[in-house]
């Protein structure tokens, strides 16, 4: 098979990573980060406008790509610069209305595409703990619409989301995989109830109470019932970008490390000239070189037939990222010493974002577990 990307994904790659170097600089992506809005509505925009929004969407929903090298070109490139601007929800939420939506449900898409709108995807909740199928918010019918009730846990950009895909449980208990909807939820809609907060390592993101929120029948994403699919392949392409970003982070660690061992002296010599040093520092790069090849394998399977080769490739490459992640972050600011762990420094926020990692749509505990799971029966 063939990892060589193709001039279009090589060109994107190449200019997302010019913007961003040059447009958003470590003081800018502090400031963005630490804003009451959590990112910038005029960046969004010019993201638009690059296509970086559009290569996560196939051509025949709008948008330039929707394969797995798509997804990870843009999200490395993301995690290079730590940007703090909605693509992850952007790209679930977008996929889940893309496979399940009617033509009239998929319009919604083209104000994503264009930068004028955020998606958020609502499915997690407080005791969930990463289970996929675990959902206890409940759909029950109300006229010719539905009425959902029930809570959702740190739903990116909660407070600024212009439109919600809210999974629902319309059947069954609370953990079984068949019963689960979708449903879009505009923000604003009564009985929504949003508590914002800032995330630890930039942005923003909030907790949703439902209360008797009633919403149309064309509210409804597909068949009542067949949500869990619609969400697997949907977070699964999460998954993959969250690797991506990773991979983009853990390799500007290691350039600004790097750059620290050969310029700090001690003894009148590099630091890097130490065999110690060295020694670690070969380490990191094996790893990272690992993580990548977990990426590019998650990526070329993203879009396989069989399910269990798909997510099993997943759930590999999110518990690698996982382990390589916290392995990169402790060992970079180990290399730095005490001046790693100021906050004036850009290497302490890679850190962090890196640790962050793991700890979404699954930790590498979880994903380790997962793959167990799926391993093929004799």
């Amino acid at each position: 098979m063939n990892f060589n990307h193709t001039e279009d994904r090589r060109m994107l790659s190449d200019m997302l990573k010019r913007f961003v170097a040059e447009q958003y600089g470590f003081a800018v992506r502090d400031r963005i980060a630490s804003s009451p809005e959590g990112y910038s509505v005029q960046l969004w925009q010019r993201y638009a406008e690059l296509g970086a929004i559009g290569a996560l969407l196939t051509e025949a929903d709008g948008g330039l790509g929707g394969s797995g090298f798509d997804i990870a070109v843009v999200f490395e490139a993301l995690g290079r610069g730590l940007v703090v601007e909605p693509f992850l929800d952007a790209l679930m939420a977008g996929d889940a209305i893309a496979a399940a939506g009617t033509p009239v449900q998929k319009q919604a898409l083209e104000d994503l595409l264009a930068g004028a709108t955020i998606m958020s995807l609502a499915h997690a909740e407080p005791q969930a703990h990463y289970e996929l199928a675990h959902v206890q918010t409940r759909a029950q019918p109300d006229g010719e619409g539905w009425r959902l009730n029930g809570a959702k846990a740190v739903v990116t950009q909660a407070e600024h989301a212009d439109l919600f895909v809210v999974s629902a449980r319309t059947a069954g208990a609370d953990d079984d995989t068949d019963g689960i909807s979708l449903f879009m939820v505009p923000a604003g809609t009564p009985g929504l109830h949003v508590q914002g907060y800032p995330l630890i390592d930039g942005g923003r993101a909030g907790d949703l109470t439902l209360v008797d929120v009633q919403v149309s029948a064309d509210a409804l994403l597909g068949r009542p019932g067949t949500g869990h699919a619609v969400l697997e392949r949907s977070i699964g392409k999460g998954m993959l970008a969250l690797c991506a970003e990773a991979v983009g982070a853990m390799d500007a660690a290691r350039d600004a490390t790097l750059e620290y061992l050969q310029t700090r002296k001690q003894f009148g010599v590099p630091i890097g000239r130490f065999q110690a040093l060295q020694h670690r520092m070969a380490d990191v790069l094996l790893e990272i070189e690992q993580a990548r090849s977990a990426v590019i394998n998650a990526a070329a399977q993203l879009d396989h037939p069989d399910r269990t080769t798909r997510e099993r490739t997943l759930s590999a490459a999110k518990y690698t990222i996982g382990r390589v992640g916290s392995l990169v972050a402790e060992e970079c600011i180990q290399l730095h010493g005490g001046i790693g762990m100021t906050w004036e420094l850009p290497l302490a926020h890679y850190a962090k974002r890196l640790v962050m990692i793991d700890h979404q749509l699954g930790d590498e505990d979880h994903h380790l577990a997962r793959f167990i799971a799926l391993a093929p029966q004799d």
